[in-house]
């Protein structure tokens, strides 16, 4: 379960594991914002966002979107095939990485086991296997959601 972790003044900066949010609520770093109703952690509710208490400068953020991850491919997606719809648990390189692909927001996509494995090592057209969806680079904030 993983927490949001929001910057002082509201703005997402990226995720966490529930444990380092805990640790970051003991050492008071941050505070929680939304917790889990009804369900604490010691002293403190359950966090499902928590917000830094001291503001963090990320200028770095602004000047480009955030860098290619199989995790944030998955993300980007909603952990959904990008050829059937199935829930997905790996990548999938439009242009194979065979022919040259790289490993990039707009060459991958969500894709489910047996639509990988369907697809091997040709191009969604020569498959015959459309995409659902154009992939293309995300935003900071869409990947915070």
């Amino acid at each position: 379960m993983d927490v949001l972790v929001l910057n002082a003044d509201l703005g997402p900066l990226h995720r966490v594991s529930f444990r380092h949010a805990v640790r970051m609520l003991v050492r008071r770093v941050a505070e929680v914002h939304e917790s889990h109703p009804g369900r604490l952690v010691g002293t403190y509710p359950a966090p499902r966002v928590v917000r830094l208490v001291n503001y963090v400068v990320t200028r770095w953020r602004h000047s480009r979107g955030p860098g290619w991850s199989r995790a944030g491919v998955l993300a980007r997606d909603g952990r959904r095939c990008g050829y059937c719809g199935r829930p997905a648990s790996t990548v999938d390189h439009v242009l194979p990485r065979s022919r040259g692909g790289v490993n990039s927001w707009s060459n991958t996509v969500a894709a489910c086991g047996p639509c990988n494995q369907r697809k091997g090592d040709r191009t969604p057209a020569e498959a015959r296997m459309p995409l659902r969806l154009t992939p293309a680079s995300p935003t900071w904030s869409a990947l915070a959601r």
